[in-house]
C-alpha cells in the first residue's frame, strides 16, 4: 500500500504541475454521485514524506471500496461494501459490522490543479472532501493490486 501512496503523490505532484502550467482539464459542471466511483479520489497533494493523505475508492463493479490514510512511511485502511442508491452509498464495513449512508457529490472542477471534487458527508471515515485527476478512473478494477496496476500504467501514459 505504500508503494500505491508514493506512486499516487508523484503522480498528483507532477500532474499539478502540469495543470498550473496548461489548463485544459474538464469546466465545472453538475455534481453527481456516478462520479464519485470508479475514481481514485485523495485529500491533498502531500507535503512530505510524513504528511498523512486521506484516499477513497469505491469500485462499483463489485461493490467494494475503501478509505486509506497512508504516508511514505505509514498507512491504515479500511474496506467497505456499498450500495448506490442515487446520490446516496449506504456503507456496510465488513470488520466492525458499523453501517453509514453517505451523500456523494461529485463534479467536474478546477480546484488547487484538479480536475473534480467530491463531498462526502456522512461518513465516520475518512475526509469530508476529495479531488481527483483526469486519467484517475480505475475502471473494472477489482482489487487493491490491479488498482495499483492501473495508477502505474496511467503514470507511465502520463510521463511520455
Amino acid at each position: 500500500m505504500n508503494r500505491l501512496f508514493v506512486i499516487l503523490a508523484l503522480g498528483g505532484v507532477a500532474y499539478a504541475g502540469h495543470r498550473l502550467i496548461a489548463d485544459d482539464g474538464p469546466t465545472a459542471g453538475p455534481a453527481t454521485a456516478s462520479l464519485a466511483l470508479d475514481r481514485i479520489w485523495i485529500d491533498h497533494i502531500p507535503r512530505g514524506e510524513r504528511d498523512t493523505v486521506e484516499v477513497f475508492v469505491a469500485i462499483s463493479s463489485e461493490s467494494i471500496g475503501i478509505f486509506q490514510q497512508a504516508a511514505q512511511w505509514r498507512g491504515a485502511h479500511e474496506l467497505f461494501k456499498f450500495e448506490a442508491h442515487g446520490d446516496q452509498l449506504r456503507l456496510v464495513y465488513p470488520h466492525t459490522g458499523d453501517k453509514d449512508k453517505v451523500t456523494a457529490r461529485a463534479r467536474a472542477c478546477s480546484e488547487g490543479g484538479f480536475d473534480y471534487c467530491l463531498e462526502l458527508a456522512g461518513a465516520r471515515r475518512g475526509a469530508r472532501r476529495y479531488f481527483s485527476l483526469e486519467g484517475w478512473e480505475i475502471e473494472g478494477a477489482h482489487d487493491a493490486r490491479e488498482i495499483e496496476q492501473r495508477v502505474l500504467a496511467l503514470l507511465a501514459a502520463r510521463a511520455r
